[in-house]
């Protein structure tokens, strides 16, 4: 019995971001790759900015492990089409809050990951996610910084 294509692609993933190994992360995504992210109402888009996005977060978690894995089937938020998909759960801290949080990866036929969700709990800790990867992303140039007087 061969291996889940999704495991296989979770393994993947889950020793590179154990690594901090970036480059080998961005060999695992689809060029067009999505992100969902619980701070942001649109997903980051192309994995240029996945990647970047994925650079904050791994100077901004704070003892961060995955804690176990499930394989399956789910459904796209791009085209509600069935995918291999793999759940990574984490745990992980962000200024001084605990993190408890899942990564959800679809896969596309040659194994790559094409969608990525993140859910994480509490909200507390959402908000001083939001807020550290926000300020992240401003200071690496990959969105706008706010408005003066904001």
């Amino acid at each position: 019995m061969s291996a889940h294509p999704a495991a296989v692609a979770a393994e993947r993933f889950r020793a590179a971001v154990e690594k901090r190994d970036l480059s080998a992360v961005a060999e695992l995504f689809t060029p067009d790759v999505r992100l969902y992210s619980p701070v942001t109402f649109r997903p980051f888009e192309g994995r240029e900015m996945v990647l970047g996005l994925f650079g904050v977060l791994l100077r901004t978690f704070e003892d961060f492990r995955y804690v176990g894995s499930f394989e399956g089937t789910a459904g796209t938020s791009a085209d509600g089409a069935e995918a291999p998909s793999a759940v990574l759960l984490f745990r992980a801290g962000v200024g001084g809050k605990e993190i408890h949080g899942i990564d959800l990866l679809h896969v596309d036929e040659a194994g790559l990951i094409k969608e990525f969700t993140v859910m994480v709990r509490p909200r507390s800790a959402v908000e001083s996610l939001g807020q550290a990867v926000y300020a992240g992303l401003v200071a690496d140039g990959l969105v706008p910084s706010p408005p003066e007087g904001r």
